[in-house]
């Protein structure tokens, strides 16, 4: 019968053989790296990677040891990579920022759109992040206020991008490739829906209800002790309570906010129908310019990757190896490219730290696209 102390003596002795030869094989690359700042070629190369894992499997002995050669190298290979990043972003020639930096946003005599209505609640949002002495003004649709800062007519757009409730809202992220603009900011805004209705209506006499398709979302359950009631989806919540107020009739109710009931002189028929106490949705201040404040600690940014096994592993590791914390991570689909998807990551940082200059240029090098959406 085998001895599980010799056992275990053997492995501590091949690890300790291996953790050696790793760090001859380290210093190595340390070489290499310093031969690529000087020629300028480039940390990745696919193709000499590709044959070189396919020597390794082919030396070991059976398919699982075959397919753990392989996995073990390419981590290797990958750890590789990160020091080399790590050197050129040290001692190679400096990449051109892009993003500049400022002490402060202003917040006063500017121009700010907003999708909705007043009483919305990118209207309160609005009104949370900036200063009174604006120039504000509102647009039907997310695009539309897109459209407005990309053309110049407006500083800054403000719009939802995700509830704590109800998750993300899409059009948002999608519109966030089409576009180039950039996150400078965001407000988190505590969400309070209330269910309005004419001065003369009651609770008994509401038959349909309008909202935004995330304020029916975030009230769900509510609409679910009440589904005799048609629902309608509108462009945004204050919409929903300003048709309530022109069409003037008393089977309809809105789902909106009791700000949005003082502008359009409707009556509270019902409070707390969000069941979630905490519900609160996060808005995002989008500009022109690739700007950030100084004190910034949120990065965004959008990436696309090989349709292969491992790659996201890859582009996301090199967060990991250099400290960083990933706070949030989406996906959508690629227009045009079934089963291949974009993502979306937030993680913590400035741009001016080493630690995420070695990041940004390791996920840049091992990505088919990747845009910093704004470091806020």
């Amino acid at each position: 019968m085998t001895d599980l102390q010799e056992c275990r003596r053997k492995i501590d002795e091949i690890d300790n053989q291996m953790v050696e030869l790793f760090e001859k094989r380290m210093k190595v690359c340390e070489e290499v790296a310093e031969y690529k700042i000087h020629t300028g070629k480039k940390v990745l190369d696919p193709e000499r990677e590709h044959a070189k894992l396919e020597e390794i499997r082919k030396k070991a002995h059976g398919e699982f040891n075959e397919l753990g050669a392989q996995e073990l190298f390419q981590q290797i290979m990958a750890i590789s990579r990160k020091r080399q990043y790590q050197l050129l972003t040290e001692y190679g020639p400096k990449e051109k920022e892009d993003f500049q930096m400022v002490e402060q946003l202003p917040r006063n005599n500017v121009t700010v759109v907003f999708q909705g209505v007043e009483g919305a609640y990118s209207y309160g949002a609005m009104r949370a992040y900036f200063q009174e002495d604006i120039k504000s003004y509102h647009v039907k649709l997310f695009r539309d206020a897109m459209e407005e800062v990309a053309a110049g007519r407006a500083d800054y757009a403000v719009l939802p991008i995700e509830n704590s409730t109800a998750g993300i809202v899409t059009d948002i992220y999608d519109l966030l490739t089409e576009y180039n603009l950039f996150i400078v900011g965001e407000q988190i805004l505590k969400v309070e829906h209330v269910l309005l209705g004419l001065q003369e209506a009651e609770l008994s006499d509401i038959a349909g209800v309008y909202s935004h398709p995330q304020g029916l979302a975030q009230c769900k359950e509510y609409l679910e002790e009440h589904r005799d009631w048609k629902t309608t989806a509108v462009t945004n919540t204050a919409a929903a309570a300003k048709k309530v107020s022109a069409d003037q009739d008393k089977t309809h109710a809105a789902i909106a906010s009791r700000a949005a009931g003082e502008i359009y002189n409707l009556k509270v028929l019902a409070e707390n129908i969000c069941k979630n106490d905490s519900n609160v949705t996060r808005f995002i201040i989008l500009a022109k310019k690739p700007v950030y404040e100084n004190n910034s600690s949120r990065i965004s940014v959008c990436f696309e990757a090989r349709h292969a096994s491992g790659t996201l592993y890859n582009v996301l590791s090199h967060m990991i190896y250099n400290g960083l914390n990933m706070t949030k991570i989406e996906s959508r689909p690629i227009p045009g490219k079934t089963w291949e998807y974009r993502f979306f990551v937030d993680f913590e940082g400035n741009l001016r730290d080493s630690a995420v200059k070695n990041a940004l240029r390791g996920m840049e090098a091992e990505t088919s696209y990747l845009k910093i959406l704004g470091n806020y």
